[in-house]
């Protein structure tokens, strides 16, 4: 199965093109533009496909990030992978964040369990653990980093860009710290998950921007 995976839930807009059956990547294309990602997943996708040598017609399924990640991000991703699945007929797979950077992280570190924490905003950090085979635990969830610390049991490996913020205050050693996995493990999680449920974006928490109402006009007596 040829698998098209995109990625614009943090810094990067990414993509790239996987056989599942061969377990192999045929192309990708990667761009860290920190916001934007509406204007450029479309050309990330065609320079992922080009990079390939196939084309849309090729493709079995989408894979996406759901998030947890920017909001804007997250839609954009979220959002153009199900508009290709129904234009070319083919199912649209989400990947959260976490469990693919769980996967990463495993690859460096087998046997154990990961916990990934990820986030910038120290009251609500999204977090979630996953056994040695890649099964979720518990999570995902938001919490502090002192809360994520007393919930901690036995030594597992901890992944995500928030890591460091649990690892320093648990003194367990931090592995992958990064944001977002490698896009290929939004591919390979998609094509062990095929036939799931559409994907939908995974916020975790309320977004930041809130309606405007010091200027409301008083509703008129019907």
């Amino acid at each position: 199965m040829i698998i098209l995976a995109i990625d614009t839930a943090a810094s990067q807009c990414a993509a790239c093109v996987y056989d599942s059956d061969k377990q192999a990547e045929l192309g990708r294309a990667v761009l860290d533009l920190g916001k934007g990602h509406a204007e450029h997943v479309m050309p990330v996708i065609d320079a992922a496909l080009h990079d390939a040598g196939l084309g849309f017609a090729s493709l079995a399924a989408v894979a996406v990030n759901v998030g947890p990640g920017s909001f804007t991000g997250v839609r954009v991703g979220v959002s153009a992978a199900r508009g290709l699945a129904l234009a070319l007929g083919i199912p649209a797979i989400g990947a959260n964040a976490l469990e693919a950077l769980a996967a990463q992280a495993r690859e460096a570190h087998p046997g154990r369990d990961v916990v990934v924490v990820t986030g910038n905003r120290g009251e609500s950090l999204a977090y979630a653990r996953y056994d040695a085979a890649g099964g979720p635990v518990e999570g995902p969830l938001l919490g502090t980093a002192t809360e994520i610390t007393a919930w901690l049991t036995g030594d597992p490996v901890l992944a995500g860009d928030a890591a460091d913020k649990v690892a320093g205050s648990a003194a367990i050693d931090a592995g992958l710290a990064a944001a977002t996995a490698d896009i290929v493990f939004y591919a390979r999680l998609a094509a062990q998950n095929a036939g799931g449920p559409k994907p939908v974006p995974l916020y975790l928490r309320g977004p930041d921007a809130k309606p405007q109402t010091a200027f409301a006009l008083p509703l008129k007596d019907a």
